[in-house]
């Protein structure tokens, strides 16, 4: 790979949901403690320069709901965009919504939802140190930066990514 990679996707599963009786999957709101991990990986992305160009967001209620506080620490240019094609879809539904994306888009984030966001990390990040850790679980508000030497989010394919981090609010708060 070059020194810096061309594009930057970081893949966020959606914090830990609640799971009121009689709401559809669809509008499941965060529970209280996916209410405080969001922000603690926001906080992390802000101080680590982990800025998206683009966010693409799950139309679910907990995906928003995610970004939401997420968004929070980062700049308000930050693009969003709702994301019909990544809810409750399987990692190759996922990276056709990805190679759609305008190559002017550096950095791209996906907030979503699982197994498809941990099918697709694993499916992207050919190297990295924390891929057995990756391979072991992909938690609630996971965030997985893969690093692509394309020119274009088009050209992503499997095994061409280098997973440059992947962090946990457990992680963050157990320093």
């Amino acid at each position: 790979m070059a020194d810096k990679p061309t594009k930057r996707l970081m893949l966020l599963r959606h914090a830990k949901s609640a799971w009121p009786e009689g709401i559809a999957d669809h509008r499941r709101p965060l529970a209280g403690r996916g209410r405080k991990a969001a922000p603690i990986i926001g906080a992390y992305m802000a101080e680590h320069g982990l800025v998206p160009d683009l966010a693409l967001v799950s139309t679910a209620r907990r995906a928003q709901e995610t970004w939401e506080l997420v968004a929070k620490a980062l700049p308000a240019s930050v693009e969003v965009r709702d994301a019909v094609g990544i809810y409750e879809v399987a990692a190759p539904a996922i990276l056709n919504v990805i190679r759609g994306v305008e190559p002017s888009v550096h950095d791209l984030m996906l907030v979503g939802h699982n197994p498809g966001m941990a099918e697709l990390a694993l499916l992207l990040a050919g190297s990295g140190e924390d891929l057995p850790r990756l391979r072991e679980k992909f938690p609630t508000a996971g965030l997985a930066v893969i690093e692509l030497d394309v020119e274009q989010w088009a050209d992503v394919a499997a095994g061409k990514g280098r997973l440059a981090r992947f962090v946990t609010p457990r992680m963050l708060t157990a320093k």
